[in-house]
């Protein structure tokens, strides 16, 4: 009996149509700290069960309204936790095995003894406690792996804002220093006058570096800031396409690069505008800067299915396959683009990536080094509500 004496004690409802039976149960129980209450029909035993709380239920099989075997039913499908012990004066290996099914703990037969019901009822609150107990374990147990998830969550986030900011440093610290280091060779006087103006020059190409490579990670920065939160609206991606196109059309003709358009009608998409010009200057620019003199940049845009696919095409220089895994991640050129234009922040990409998942697209790459490469994006066409009333 110490059991019941550390705990709380436990609420039992007694549903039998014998008073006899119902108050033996209930003085029995009391001697022992329960806390009993009593049904003498089906239905008021379920009433109850509904309005009250209760650990176990002492169910008679045989009752006039409503059989215990459906009493037990209900009472299971009402709260699963309830202990619910049957009490019969018919048992049988049927009754038996249809009772379990239904979820009953324990039989007690008729005539039955005080220890007998006794003993049978504390087995089921020690059911019960030990299901409670486990179920708040797999709860906690549950919960530290959340906690631990998102632990290692935090902590790879906190890695890789580390791993920025050490690139970020290192990528500002190359410019500066080379801009600081004409500006003292000019200070200190060990140039000669026809020299200064080289080092002038050299050092606005490293501060025209420096502010480009400013521009891109703040523009970076503010993607991830907003994420889910830029003003959205349908947008044409061919009218952002030809207000981009008059940007990049003298330095494609500088370079005797020529550009073609191809663009079919083409439903509107959900974006940020300001994003989507960003992506079409982004993807038409890289294509021009790694495109040798004479060759040719194509633009395509078309719908397929349900999405907004385009297409930018060159004849450049192409990337290796060992490097288009990587071609998406923040500050990372091929060696190839390094040798071909020195000027270049390694952003480009990562922001087009960003601006694509921000409005529900994706991107993929085909190239071959040496002969060109095209990118191909595509995002979710916008669906034009129609006017019901018409």
């Amino acid at each position: 009996m110490m059991a019941n004496e550390t705990r709380a004690p436990g609420r039992i409802l007694v549903i039998d149509d014998e008073l006899g039976l119902r108050e033996g149960c209930r003085r029995a129980l009391r001697r022992h700290g329960y806390v009993v209450d009593v049904a003498a029909t089906g239905r008021e035993g379920l009433e109850k069960v509904h309005s009250d709380s209760f650990d176990l239920v002492l169910i008679d099989v045989m009752m006039p309204d409503i059989s215990g075997i459906e009493l037990l039913k209900e009472i299971r499908a009402h709260d699963p936790d309830i202990i619910c012990i049957i009490i019969t004066g018919y048992a049988t290996v049927e009754l038996a095995v249809a009772a379990m099914k239904l979820g009953a703990y324990d039989f007690i037969a008729k005539p039955f003894s005080d220890d007998n019901l006794l003993l049978a009822v504390e087995k089921g609150l020690e059911r019960r406690r030990l299901e409670q107990e486990s179920r708040r374990l797999r709860q906690v147990e549950e919960e530290a792996r959340r906690l631990s998830q998102e632990k290692a969550m935090l902590e790879e986030l906190d890695r890789v804002k580390s791993a920025f900011m050490r690139k970020v440093a290192h990528e500002l610290r190359a410019p500066v220093a080379a801009i600081r280091s004409f500006l003292n060779l000019m200070l200190a006087g060990y140039s000669s006058p026809e020299n200064q103006r080289l080092m002038q020059e050299r050092a606005a190409e490293r501060a025209d570096e420096l502010l480009d490579l400013i521009d891109d990670l703040l523009n970076l920065a503010r993607l991830k800031d907003v994420k889910g939160l830029s003003k959205k609206e349908p947008v044409c991606l061919a009218e952002a396409l030809q207000e981009t196109l008059s940007l990049h059309q003298p330095e494609a003709e500088e370079k005797g690069i020529k550009l073609t358009v191809k663009t079919e009608p083409c439903p509107k998409c959900i974006a940020d505008p300001a994003h989507i010009k960003q992506l079409w200057t982004n993807l038409i620019s890289n294509a021009i800067k790694y495109t040798p003199t004479g060759g040719q940049v194509t633009i395509r845009l078309f719908p397929q299915d349900q999405q907004i696919v385009g297409e930018v095409q060159d004849t450049g220089i192409g990337i290796a396959e060992e490097d288009l895994p990587r071609l998406f991640q923040e500050f990372f050129r091929t060696e190839q683009a390094k040798a071909f234009a020195k000027r270049g922040t390694g952003l480009g990409l990562a922001i087009v990536k960003q601006i694509l998942d921000e409005c529900g697209g994706d991107i993929s790459v085909r190239s071959i080094l040496g002969q060109g490469t095209t990118f191909r994006f595509q995002v979710p066409a916008w669906q034009e509500p129609t006017d019901s009333a018409a």
